[in-house]
C-alpha cells in the first residue's frame, strides 16, 4: 500500500458552489480525470444538468462546470488506500487539502455539495474545525459512485439538481 495523491481543484475565482468528493478512485487517478470510472454517474448527471456529459472531451466538461459557477475538488489531498473504495482509506493517513488557501482565492463560494457520506465525514472531521467564522451551506448528495447502488440514477439526478437551483435559505 502506498500514499495516493489527489488532484488540484477545478475552479474559477468567481465560483459560487463547490462539489467535493473524498479522493479519486484508481481509474480516475490512472486517467488523470475526476470521475473517470465509466459507471460513475457524475458526468451523466452533469450532462443532464449542465450539458457537461461524458460525450464531451474532459476539458470541455470542466469548462462547462466553471461556466456554471461550480468548482470541483476533493476533501483529501493524500492518503493511504488499499483499493478504490472510500472504505479502503486508512483514516490515520488522511491529509486534507488546504481549504483556507482555497477559500482565500474563491471568496464567492457559499455552498458545498458533498458527493457522498465519506466526503462529508472527512470534511467535517479534518477541515470544518479550521474554518471557524466562514459561513457555508453544507449539503450531502447521494454518491455518484457505482459502488453506491442503494439509489437509482433517477433518484441521484433529482437530488443533484439542487446544484443548478439551490434552495433559498
Amino acid at each position: 500500500m502506498s500514499m495516493v495523491i489527489g488532484f488540484p481543484p477545478v475552479a474559477d475565482p468567481d465560483a459560487r458552489a463547490l462539489v467535493l468528493g473524498s479522493m479519486p478512485g484508481e481509474r480516475s487517478l490512472q486517467a488523470g480525470e475526476y470521475y473517470a470510472h465509466a459507471r460513475n454517474a457524475f458526468w451523466p448527471i452533469m450532462g443532464e444538468l449542465l450539458g457537461a456529459g461524458p460525450d464531451l472531451p474532459y476539458a470541455r466538461r470542466l469548462e462547462k462546470l466553471k461556466a456554471a459557477g461550480i468548482a470541483l475538488w476533493d476533501v483529501i489531498a493524500a492518503c493511504e488506500r488499499y483499493g478504490s473504495l472510500d472504505a479502503d482509506i486508512v483514516g490515520s493517513s488522511v491529509q486534507a487539502n488546504d481549504f483556507l488557501a482555497f477559500f482565500a482565492v474563491h471568496r464567492s463560494i457559499e455552498r458545498i455539495y458533498f458527493n457522498g457520506g465519506a466526503a462529508e465525514a472527512n470534511f467535517r472531521r479534518h477541515v470544518l474545525p479550521g474554518l471557524a467564522g466562514k459561513h457555508l451551506h453544507l449539503a450531502r448528495l447521494p454518491s455518484t459512485s457505482p459502488a453506491h447502488a442503494a439509489r437509482g440514477y433517477g433518484e441521484k439526478l433529482a437530488a443533484w439538481s439542487v446544484i443548478v437551483s439551490p434552495p433559498n435559505n
